[in-house]
């Protein structure tokens, strides 16, 4: 008898959520992405069923219910690189496809991840609709913006808001017994995340780009990061890296660049999932390296999910 606590992760994209609660203990019983070349990364590292296809046409009816539905849901439409334009955008109405999921399975717990600009869009009016949807229905809510730097030694500033509910129903006064996780020290550098060897000559920076003189002035550091932005480059001064984002596989300028002992170079598509807190047992798929750098800038940091699902676990065991 499987005694595991299911899980059910919508806009899986590569798999940093399913591979944080896969860590925490919990049975990955399936998954939904949209995009083909994040279907074939995620199929390359995880056995489970992933339903390929647009979240909006999966059949309610044929699809297993589960102990936890996850989902990191689009961002864009409350980022500060989008238009803002939330619920009016039509991929923030995929946050009422995820109420329809949750009104046909009834899970224990909903697990959402988005921008931290969720807690401030519209004055704080989305955030508001978000906790009276989930209430309405008889679900606890509590939030919190996490920092990847503050959890599971990664040195990477990417801050995202972390939502988590409980069904009342089940689970008696969840919200006084589910507790976010505290920040730990964060040690590692930037040097114990690159590449310490050569790695692909495509990756680095030739004499004979117009650029390379700028580049050879300006980065003087191997123990930070550099972005390059349009005609000046800038120096990561807290010695971190800045946030990974999609838009590094729309192209070369947008990935953050380091100095090593081979040369000037951006960091590599390995590199950039370390970033993100995968292990180097993740499979990397030979598709193009625009898109790698789509699905690492689009991730979530796996310890900060394991984290959290850790405290989650912890809260449905004691109610089994």
């Amino acid at each position: 008898m499987n005694n595991k606590f299911t899980v059910g992760s919508l806009y899986a994209g590569i798999g940093g959520i399913c591979l944080g609660f896969k860590r925490s203990g919990f049975d990955l019983l399936w998954a939904n992405e949209f995009d083909k070349k994040a279907c074939i990364t995620y199929k390359e590292n995880f056995k489970h069923n992933l339903i390929e296809g647009d979240v909006l046409q999966i059949d309610l009816d044929g699809i297993a219910k589960v102990d936890v539905l996850t989902a990191g849901f689009p961002c864009q439409p409350f980022s500060i690189a989008g238009h803002r334009k939330g619920f009016d955008d039509n991929r923030g109405n995929h946050f009422f496809r995820i109420l329809e999921f949750v009104d046909k399975m009834r899970p224990k717990v909903v697990f959402w991840e988005n921008v931290k600009n969720l807690v401030t869009h519209d004055h704080g009016n989305t955030i508001k609709v978000i906790e009276g949807a989930l209430r309405d229905r008889k679900y606890s809510f509590q939030y919190k913006v996490l920092n990847t730097k503050d959890y599971g030694n990664v040195p990477h500033n990417r801050e995202r808001i972390f939502i988590v509910a409980f069904d009342t129903l089940t689970i008696k006064d969840p919200e006084a017994v589910f507790e976010f996780p505290k920040a730990d020290k964060l040690t590692k550098t930037i040097k114990d995340i690159v590449i310490s060897e050569k790695v692909e000559e495509n990756f680095y920076y030739k004499e004979d780009r117009s650029m390379f003189k700028m580049l050879q002035q300006e980065m003087k550091s191997d123990k930070t990061v550099y972005q390059f932005r349009r005609r000046y480059v800038r120096e990561n001064k807290s010695n971190v890296c800045p946030t990974l984002t999609a838009n590094m596989g729309t192209g070369g300028h947008n990935v953050p660049l380091i100095k090593t002992d081979f040369g000037l170079r951006k960091l590599a598509p390995r590199e950039c999932l370390r970033f993100q807190g995968f292990p180097d047992d993740y499979k990397i798929p030979r598709i193009a390296k625009s898109h790698l750098y789509k699905q690492a800038g689009n991730s979530v940091s796996v310890p900060v999910i394991e984290a959290v699902s850790k405290n989650i676990m912890k809260v449905l065991k004691s109610i089994k």
